[in-house]
């Protein structure tokens, strides 16, 4: 993208922000800053369409799994923007699931910790008569890369229609810290996770195919144009499984 069709993006972004918060009679907003790209723009954008006033972030590090380089990035950035903060380490809260009486996986461990974070931001939300900010990109939602009723229990997804590497683009535009735009994507939800490890592929390999998905090409199309099929099997079967955390629950039907 040049940088016209990015200014356009940002302006949609920013009034569109804006024209939700009108609508739904609200003027706050709490967002959970972690350090990385995606909560930087997403507060960035935020802070453009209301008024950095009225917008406070919640850092929730995990004592022993967030760096202390994550927690300082964040940090930085809040104040560099004019942001106000709260630093809330979560291990209590977690340590708390160490009572019940059944074992505790990687997976659960992971997902409780995501899920604590959205219990504390909409309790910020609820006695501050706010509206909660997501920092999902469209790549991780259309993969279902995000914890159902965690980092995806929000009131807007504000990047949500963004490619993972079209939202690297309007940081650029926009000047967030490089350091913050060239960080190795992670959740920091154990010890060397990263988003790329996990998926097995690389952010500018699964958007392309994404981009194909979404313009109804098919795995053979793309396998075609020089990516393996492996990955593509890969991805497409990631989007068809994890398609239920895009939905309300189910209502069986009675009448």
């Amino acid at each position: 993208m040049d940088n016209e069709e990015i200014k356009q993006i940002y302006e949609k972004l920013v009034s569109g922000i804006r024209d939700y918060f009108s609508k739904n009679n609200f003027s706050k907003a709490v967002i959970g800053i972690s350090g990385g790209i995606d909560s930087a723009l997403s507060a960035k954008l935020v802070v453009d369409a209301i008024g950095k006033e009225n917008v406070h972030a919640l850092l929730m590090p995990l004592k022993g799994l967030s760096s202390e380089e994550t927690i300082k990035d964040a940090v930085e950035f809040c104040t560099l923007n004019g942001i106000s903060y709260s630093l809330i380490f979560i291990n209590e809260f977690v340590d708390e699931f160490k009572k019940l009486e059944w074992k505790q996986n990687k997976i659960a461990k992971m997902n409780t910790a995501s899920r604590i974070r959205a219990v504390i931001l909409y309790n910020y939300a609820n006695t501050h008569d706010a509206l909660v900010i997501g920092t999902s990109n469209k790549t991780e939602i259309m993969l279902g890369y995000f914890t159902k009723y965690g980092d995806g229990a929000v009131d807007i997804e504000v990047i949500g229609d963004l490619f993972k590497t079209e939202e690297i683009e309007v940081a650029k535009f926009l000047k967030l810290p490089e350091k913050i735009i060239n960080k190795t994507p992670t959740a920091e939800l154990y010890h060397g996770q990263t988003d790329e490890d996990e998926l097995g592929l690389k952010y500018d390999e699964i958007d392309k195919i994404l981009k194909a998905y979404v313009s109804e090409s098919s795995a053979q199309k793309i396998i075609e144009d020089g990516i393996s099929k492996e990955k593509v099997e890969k991805i497409f079967s990631l989007i068809e499984k994890n398609k239920h955390k895009g939905d309300m629950p189910s209502v069986l039907k009675i009448s």
